[in-house]
């Protein structure tokens, strides 16, 4: 065994009830670093194209980083990994908290679930012991109820992944949730669990990590620590609330569903600022180890139109944009309860606010009506209309059952022209910030395996030296600098660090690639974690091409500017996908009209096995 993982996974046959453990090879785990890297990897090899994500042979895995639970800063993430039921192919989601680290300290790396149990279970992992036992008594419970219940059971050190009943009900747009706020949001992967009759994931453990010098690890972490930038106290105070009235004044921020702009026609915005969240806040909260801690528990709030406990989590930047600016909603108390409804129900804050906005526009324009919408009048800014149908949407209720899926199916099953009003890049929900603005930020949402996706921009969060020279206003000579920026992001990423850490803590790359170093005692070099990093994302994106996919993907007109803003600070732009693309896939080694990776490509990468699967 090596250092920085534990050497093992789990597998669980949900229909036969059958666990097994398997080893977890030194050459893997350096090719892949763990993370979604591991995870497309195995799920490449070891499930084949074109199952349902929804049916029993369709793989669920729950994966952690080489740094996961390490000394290294920010190393607290996990990712769920599977076939995405929202686009059909690759589907990743990151979350931090405990959970991932807890895993690990539980004697494994990951786990990973075929099949479909017959009744509701939970898989109990215990220093290295794995169990299936029945979960009859939690289905149907929220999030935050059946973390209470599995602690009251088995400790209160136990930490928990677990669906609520929005992923029970199969809604496309349920996330996987733990610590009761942290969301393995994007792709729709708690519909998949949820499929699987899997209502949670608990660990429990304190099993050391192997590291190559645990004396130098301590003493790096130290120094790293001490270097952490400016930016920390900010985060601290606000987390990425702090970003939402900048974002609206740049007009970043999603407005009236992509086709408003904030500095006109949300002028209240201020009233969702960072300022505005911190005044409601009880306490901070950060992720295992954190020396950011860029989460918060607010104040409850027992009285008024929308009341929540002391336990609801502070909204983030993307789920302020997307209630708040994107439908005109200005009541934070109203955010603060939506955002606590889709904690408890297990909902992608992103899409579930991508959806109200298509519900909104239609009604605006006469698609909808209040006999369609359960008798709410879904009008923009209506406050207590968003959260009663983000209620429904939760539960499946009523009109909420059309919308459940996400904004392409709603619009499927809607018609009447909806279509031109569902915000959605391959299936997937378009989170808040604007590529028409934002460059690199389009080139992640068309070009990435994973659509739509705001954490595959590829040109941050790196400080100054990190990537080649470039022209950030062009289009032209970013081929490059896009590709070293997206194969670091796929590093840190599958290593199991925070973006947030990386680029407030680190302070520079070559602080992440110490880290690697002395943790795993590999002579790891930056031109190495740059191939490997393109390794990880060439994986990802041979699972798409196997399922029959190609990329770019396609953008909504009002996303790419057709017609261009009039007003406001990106009025007039219009995108090229050409343009965006074309000299990326060039450059990673991609077919620039199809995005199949070349076969010189997958072989150079050592992805001997599949070229020949892609090059038959």
């Amino acid at each position: 065994m090596g250092h920085g993982y534990m050497g093992k996974m789990l597998w669980v046959d949900l229909s036969k009830r059958k666990i097994t453990e398997e080893p977890i090879d030194e050459k893997t785990m350096r090719n892949f670093l763990g993370g979604y890297g591991l995870g497309a990897r195995v799920l490449f090899s070891r499930q084949k194209g074109g199952v349902d994500p929804l049916g029993p042979e369709a793989t669920l895995g729950f994966v952690t980083g080489i740094l996961t639970g390490t000394d290294a800063l920010g190393g607290s993430r996990y990712v769920v990994v599977g076939k995405s039921p929202l686009t059909g192919g690759w589907g990743d989601a990151n979350s931090g908290g405990n959970f991932g680290p807890y895993l690990k300290f539980a004697g494994y790396d990951a786990v990973f679930f075929t099949g479909i149990a017959d009744k509701p279970v939970y898989l109990l992992i215990d220093n290295g012991k794995a169990e299936l036992k029945d979960a009859s008594n939690l289905w149907g419970k929220d999030t935050f109820e059946t973390q209470d219940i599995l602690r009251a059971a088995h400790g209160k050190d136990l930490e928990v992944a677990c669906v609520g009943p929005s992923g029970e009900k199969k809604c496309l747009i349920a996330a996987v949730m733990n610590n009761k706020g942290r969301a393995a949001g994007r792709s729709g992967l708690g519909a998949v669990m949820g499929s699987k009759n899997l209502k949670a994931v608990a660990v429990r453990g304190n099993m050391k990590i192997p590291v190559a010098d645990e004396k130098k690890s301590a003493e790096m972490r130290k120094r790293h620590l001490a270097s952490m930038g400016p930016r920390v106290s900010f985060m601290r105070d606000f987390g990425t609330s702090g970003l939402f009235s900048m974002s609206c004044e740049s007009d970043d921020a999603p407005c009236k569903n992509w086709a408003g702009t904030a500095v006109v026609d949300f002028t209240t915005y201020k009233k969702l600022s960072g300022e505005e969240v911190l005044k409601k806040r009880q306490r901070g909260w950060g992720c295992w180890h954190c020396p950011v801690a860029c989460g918060g528990i607010m104040k409850p709030n027992a009285s008024g139109e929308f009341t929540y406990s002391e336990e609801a989590h502070k909204p983030e930047y993307e789920t302020l944009a997307m209630f708040g600016s994107n439908l005109l909603n200005d009541d934070l108390d109203s955010i603060i309860k939506l955002n606590d409804i889709c904690n408890r129900y297990g909902l992608d804050t992103i899409s579930a606010g991508a959806v109200i906005a298509f519900v909104l526009e239609c009604y605006e324009n006469g698609i909808l009506t209040k006999k369609d919408t359960d008798g709410l009048e879904m009008k923009w800014g209506n406050a207590k209309a968003i959260v009663a149908m983000t209620e429904k949407l939760a539960k499946r209720e009523g009109f909420g059952n059309i919308i459940a899926d996400g904004v392409k199916k709603a619009a499927e099953r809607i018609g009447k022209g909806s279509e031109k009003y569902a915000m959605h890049i391959a299936g997937q929900e378009v989170p808040a910030h604007d590529p028409r603005g934002g460059i690199m930020f389009a080139i992640g949402y068309g070009a990435s395996p994973t659509p739509g996706r705001h954490t595959q921009g590829g040109e941050g969060p790196f400080p100054p030296g990190a990537l080649p020279d470039f022209d950030r206003m062009s289009l032209k000579g970013r081929g490059k600098p896009h590709m070293v920026g997206v194969a670091l992001t796929q590093v840190y990423n599958a290593a199991g660090v925070c973006m947030i850490v990386i680029g407030d803590a680190y302070g520079h790359f070559d602080h992440l690639i110490e880290a690697l170093q002395t943790i795993t005692g590999w002579d790891l070099t930056r031109d190495e974690l740059i191939k490997t990093g393109i390794r990880i994302e060439t994986m990802r994106q041979a699972f798409n091409v196997r399922e029959g996919l190609t990329s770019p993907w396609k953008f909504p007109d009002r996303m790419l500017g057709i017609p261009p803003k009039q007003v406001g600070p990106r009025k007039g732009i219009t995108l090229n996908p050409d343009e965006l693309f074309t000299e990326y896939y060039q450059v990673i080694g991609w077919d620039p009209k199809t995005g199949k990776p070349s076969k010189q490509t997958l072989l150079e990468l050592g992805l001997d096995d599949v070229a020949k699967a892609l090059y038959k």
